[in-house]
């Protein structure tokens, strides 16, 4: 089977697609979506309290992209 091209697709027809495509996806999300009842101020917080900071003198993720990129 050939592969469909979707290169000379208009916005309108993209956006089409994806919405169809992202409600496929739902219906066949095989459990409910929960809806979250805590305060957005709430989830920021906690989210904020579960950063992970990298221990002083380690390479940043810049520095290990050009380091793989150099490989």
């Amino acid at each position: 089977m050939a592969a469909e091209r979707v290169g000379n697709m208009t916005r309108q027809e993209l956006e089409h697609l994806v919405e169809r495509i992202v409600e496929q996806k739902l219906r066949l999300r095989p459990w409910p979506v929960e809806q979250i009842e805590r305060p957005v101020d709430e989830l920021l917080d906690a989210m904020w309290e579960h950063i992970w900071t990298p221990p002083p003198g380690a390479k940043t993720s810049l520095e290990m992209l050009r380091e793989d990129r150099e490989r």
